[in-house]
């Protein structure tokens, strides 16, 4: 059977009724399982993660997509997150028995669906999309919404599908296919946005820009600012202060978990936060995990204690997992619920 997960993100993070009637409408559609809701407070943000076969998973997507144009007015939308719309971004990811090439097929068909049936901007990123730079998320939602309506005046920003017209309810939807990505915000001893955004300067993957004593841009012979890359490939990451749990995290999207998984970059990110005066006190996972992914964390935990006894079990490495990435620490961590083969079941 083939398979792909579908990883909405909707700019609701506080009203529950919202939250569920969007639910609801994943699933509405038989076959389709909701395997997660994940709500942020200060992110005014949520989560949903569902899977079964391709057709039935796009029509999940585009009656979630529906319900959120109705019951988000953007125009009254604040949170920490970026975002562009209602429905902020809206992946589909190959899980079994089904090609990349499938899947953008799918997303390019929804967001077609979408921009005409539901008429709002709608653009696509990574592997669907049209345009070399709008495989870049941050690109297409650079400026957010409160820039939307001077960018749809540019032809450059003209979206896909759906009309170059600014809708103030909705804003904007961002569509694609790509590969599997954890969103993971690691948790520091301290409220500082300004530190935690400069310790993500030094670990993602594009780093930050190189700027002179008198603070200008240095560039190079073709005009292009200079950039020091970070540690951390395959690896996007920005600084806030999440009000909720009076703490400042470094936010980070993994886009390519064979480069980095998890556990790398947590301990990247402990190792670069001593080198500005604070300490990781644990993590957060936004959405959910493939298990090989806790019992790799498991397995580098024990191998930095330095424990090389009997061989380990799976529940024993992830446990250990869950342990040393802190991921207990803002909320209760349950592998049933979190862990995408535990959860399947």
């Amino acid at each position: 059977m083939q398979l792909i997960e579908c990883v909405p993100n909707f700019s609701e993070g506080r009203n529950q009724a919202i939250i569920e009637q969007i639910a609801n409408s994943i699933r509405s559609v038989e076959g389709v399982k909701l395997l997660e809701v994940d709500s942020g407070f200060d992110a005014n943000r949520t989560v949903m993660t569902f899977v079964g076969e391709p057709e039935k998973v796009v029509e999940s997507a585009f009656r979630a997509i529906k319900t959120a144009k109705e019951l988000i007015d953007m125009r009254n939308h604040a949170g920490e997150h970026p975002r562009l719309g209602a429905t902020d971004v809206c992946p589909l990811v190959p899980i079994s028995k089904i090609s990349m090439e499938e899947v953008v097929h799918l997303a390019r068909a929804l967001a077609k669906r979408v921009g005409e049936e539901l008429d709002f901007p709608v653009y696509c990123y990574e592997a669907s999309a049209f345009k070399t730079e709008r495989k870049n998320l941050a690109y297409i939602r650079s400026g957010e919404y409160e820039e939307l309506q001077n960018k749809l005046q540019n032809p450059i920003h003209k979206p896909d599908f759906g009309l170059p017209e600014f809708r103030p309810k909705t804003g904007a939807t961002v569509i694609g296919a790509r590969d599997f990505l954890i969103a993971y915000n690691i948790n520091l001893n301290t409220k500082s946005a300004d530190i935690a955004t400069e310790i993500a300067k030094e670990v993602r993957e594009s780093g930050r820009i190189i700027r002179n004593e008198k603070c200008e841009i240095i560039r190079d012979k073709y005009g292009k600012a200079v950039r020091k890359f970070g540690k951390l490939k395959g690896v996007k990451a920005i600084g806030w202060f999440m009000k909720k749990y009076d703490l400042a995290q470094v936010s980070t999207n993994i886009t390519n978990t064979r480069q980095t998984p998890v556990h790398v970059a947590f301990h990247e990110i402990q190792q670069t936060a001593k080198l500005f005066g604070v300490e990781v006190t644990g993590s957060e996972l936004i959405g959910l995990i493939p298990l090989k992914m806790m019992t790799k964390a498991g397995k580098f935990a024990y191998k930095l204690e330095e424990i090389k006894s009997k061989q380990k079990t799976e529940e024993e490495l992830v446990t250990k997992g869950i342990e040393f990435l802190g991921l207990d620490e803002l909320r209760a961590f349950d592998p049933n619920k979190k862990i995408i083969e535990y959860a399947m079941k």
